[in-house]
């Protein structure tokens, strides 16, 4: 017994160092400075307690709303879109179709294009005088689009963007859809049902345990958008893709608030662990297993 759990704990250190020194100890650092004013430039760093958590939620910072309306709104948006664009996608990809192997592929190469060289091409495409939406949609005669340059379009654009790289999320519902038996689908074709009875009453049903997890990766994803906000659109027009990791990052980096910084941090690991616990919480009347169990 003994020592199965020393070769266990041998086996399994790098993983447990790898997090104590990489992970929680970085963590419980963040929550030290989050009660200071440290700051890159200044000489002495003084303990303050919760004065970075009262700036926040007394008004006195007002881009701290701010940018957390603007994420949630963006969250609001996305996830739905991304859950609901992967499951339809994984459902034609999963059919038993010539070149399906190729098809799969191009739908999963965007997810690895580097996020820079994505950007660019979607500042292009969503270009209100060149872009070549821009272009089809006036050929077509149809309304354009300010896109990113505009305050009431902006945050739609963005998720337009994210949904360029949703091949994982399409990956994993092709997982989960392949591991349902065809028995099931059978038994449906025996009792004289469609493909809409088949959808509603064994995939969507087998499929929740995957819906489940990639809603819990969507949701923790979209909070933490970044990449989009810092490339796109530095976080305008006004403000109106202000997006919380954004407005941390300029918060520590460029104003070297440090402190200030870490409390942001600290209060954005709450709110996306509140919202994976409503997303578990609610999961018992909503995600089923084979044998019928619930989560």
């Amino acid at each position: 017994m003994r020592k199965g759990l020393f070769y266990g704990l041998l086996f399994t250190s790098p993983a447990i160092l790898g997090f104590i020194i990489f992970t929680l100890g970085p963590m419980i650092a963040s929550l030290v400075l989050s009660l200071t004013d440290y700051n890159v430039f200044k000489e002495q760093t003084s303990f303050i307690g919760f004065q970075n958590y009262s700036r926040m939620f007394s008004g006195e910072d007002e881009l701290f709303f701010k940018s957390l309306g603007v994420t949630f709104y963006f969250v609001i948006l996305r996830v739905p879109a991304v859950i609901i664009l992967s499951f339809c996608i994984a459902l034609l990809l999963n059919m038993n179709v010539r070149g399906r192997a190729i098809f799969r592929t191009i739908i999963y190469l965007p997810s690895i294009v580097p996020a820079v060289a994505s950007a660019m091409i979607w500042m292009w495409l969503l270009n209100p005088d060149l872009g070549l939406i821009n272009s089809v949609l006036s050929w077509l005669h149809l309304p354009t689009s300010n896109w990113l340059y505009a305050e009431n379009s902006v945050i739609p654009s963005v998720v337009l963007t994210t949904l360029w790289g949703i091949g994982s999320t399409v990956i994993i519902f092709l997982a989960g859809l392949s591991g349902i038996s065809k028995q099931y689908y059978e038994a449906i074709d025996v009792d004289g049902g469609g493909w809409y009875s088949k959808l509603r009453h064994i995939t969507i049903p087998m499929v929740t345990p995957t819906i489940f997890f990639n809603t819990i990766m969507t949701i923790i994803g979209s909070f933490q958008v970044f990449n989009e906000a810092y490339i796109l659109t530095e976080g305008g027009p006004n403000n109106q893709s202000l997006f919380y990791v954004f407005y941390l990052w300029r918060t520590g980096f460029r104003d070297t608030e440090m402190g200030y910084a870490s409390a942001l941090a600290w209060i954005l690991f709450i709110v996306i662990m509140f919202f994976t616990f409503i997303v578990f919480k609610t999961s018992k009347s909503w995600v089923y297993y084979e044998g019928g169990e619930r989560t």
